[in-house]
């Protein structure tokens, strides 16, 4: 891995951004041949690379149904592809490396850094090995709670074992891919899936190390979550409070949804929904019946998405947290942006608004290059949008009807939204020379 580097030259965000190209180009051979399908037909590659794209992004969108299309075969690729993009191409290469002894070097350690989105380069060896086992023990113990419910609905068999197997690594992931064609409407008044799912989501979706963090904590008694870790915990339960509370609302009258539920179910489908929308894409209920007001409240959600270091996608909570910081220490006219007694610098404000910016410009440019071209409601198209950004996967039914032209826009969103919107821009420019002048500075009004 480390002569790979050296021929080519790249720096870590060209190198992350290559390494998934390269699975999904994999995934997409794999996935295009007869032996991964059903249905041993004419050679699609479109769908083989939206799925492959898809599972290696941890989205779930897709334009076929995965759970008839694809055979055992077909499926098992797409949790291979689902586990490499969850845990990251080049984390998951490093775990391999360290297994056959051999050692890590500087420059992968760079890449390491920018794939796992952590602050500090030292120790992440330590934090790596850490993430595979703490992966491997949430995964295992996911799976034996969903076998046990989904024995009683197939029996002890290789099915109910390997569907286990799958929607703990695709709920985990946040890939959101399942295998009913209805992803999990007819359980969406069983309370174990929906809690042990959604429990996966929030583990997957809070980072590695708020998980890291809390194992410590759990272990000494000291507190060692950084200012990180509280505020994606913060954010992330104001979210799930506010999301369940608004759908339960929204939507507890609509008899296409939740409307037909007794108390309890609404509000398990409510919590369910308010988790999985920021960025796994399961869903107990039709998204397409959704009311105008919950749509636009996922919309929300799906762009925010989920904390950084994780498994999940959007411009994270954390960033968004920055950035309404921000807001409230200008109305309080104060020189900087204090957070729990913490003063943040102008790098990370900047870092935050390049992120917002870079994201409400590129799914913009997305939505109207495919409104252009597709005869839909703007509301549709702007939600698959979203949901491709934000890795989420939910869809309102529009995406298997657009045309190639759009589905590889969509294809490229899921792509950006894995690697993120500042790390894809960082890759084109990176190479780009630094000025090494300075231009006299001058106010412009704003406001």
């Amino acid at each position: 891995m480390g002569s790979f580097f050296k021929l080519k030259k790249k720096t870590p965000s060209q190198i992350l951004i290559n390494s998934f190209l390269v699975i999904i180009f994999i995934g997409t051979t794999l996935l295009s041949l007869p032996i991964s399908k059903t249905n041993n037909g004419s050679f699609d590659i479109v769908t083989a690379i939206f799925t492959a794209t898809s599972a290696v992004s941890v989205t779930g969108l897709s334009i076929v149904d995965v759970s008839t299309y694809y055979n055992d075969f077909g499926k098992v690729i797409i949790l291979i592809l689902i586990q490499l993009g969850g845990l990251g191409i080049m984390t998951f290469s490093s775990i391999i490396m360290l297994i056959i002894g051999r050692r890590i070097t500087y420059e992968e350690k760079k890449i390491l850094q920018e794939d796992l989105n952590q602050e500090k380069l030292g120790g992440i060896i330590h934090f790596i090995k850490k993430l595979f086992f703490t992966v491997a023990t949430i995964e295992l113990i996911g799976a034996i709670f969903l076998f046990i419910e989904f024995s009683k609905q197939f029996g002890f068999t290789n099915r109910a074992l390997f569907y286990s197997i799958f929607h703990s690594v695709s709920a985990f992931c946040n890939a959101g891919f399942s295998l009913f064609g209805d992803s999990l409407v007819q359980y969406k008044s069983n309370y174990i899936i929906n809690i042990v799912i959604s429990s996966l989501i929030v583990l997957g979706g809070i980072g590695f190390s708020v998980i890291n963090g809390f194992i410590g904590y759990t272990k000494t008694g000291k507190k060692k979550f950084s200012l990180t870790s509280r505020m994606a915990i913060k954010i992330s339960i104001w979210m799930i409070v506010i999301g369940t509370i608004l759908i339960f609302f929204t939507e507890g009258s609509n008899v296409k949804t939740i409307g037909d539920l007794n108390f309890f179910d609404k509000l398990l489908a409510s919590l369910f929904q308010s988790i999985t929308t920021r960025t796994a894409g399961f869903n107990t209920v039709s998204i397409g019946d959704l009311k105008p007001a919950t749509i636009f409240l996922f919309i929300v959600w799906m762009f925010i998405g989920a904390s950084p270091g994780s498994t999940g996608g959007g411009i994270k909570t954390t960033t968004f947290g920055v950035i309404i910081y921000s807001v409230f220490s200008i109305i309080r006219n104060k020189k900087d942006v204090e957070i729990k007694n913490r003063r943040i610098s102008w790098h990370i404000l900047n870092r935050a608004l390049a992120i917002l910016v870079i994201s409400l410009f590129y799914v913009i440019l997305i939505t109207l290059s495919i409104l252009i071209v597709e005869e839909k409601d703007f509301i549709q198209i702007f939600f698959e949008v979203i949901s491709a950004f934000g890795t989420v996967g939910l869809s309102m039914g529009v995406t298997a009807d657009l045309t190639t032209f759009s589905k590889v826009l969509l294809i490229i969103t899921m792509l950006v939204g894995r690697v993120g919107p500042l790390t894809f821009a960082l890759a084109l420019g990176e190479n780009l020379e630094k000025p090494k002048y300075r231009y006299p500075r001058e106010n412009i009004s704003v406001g």
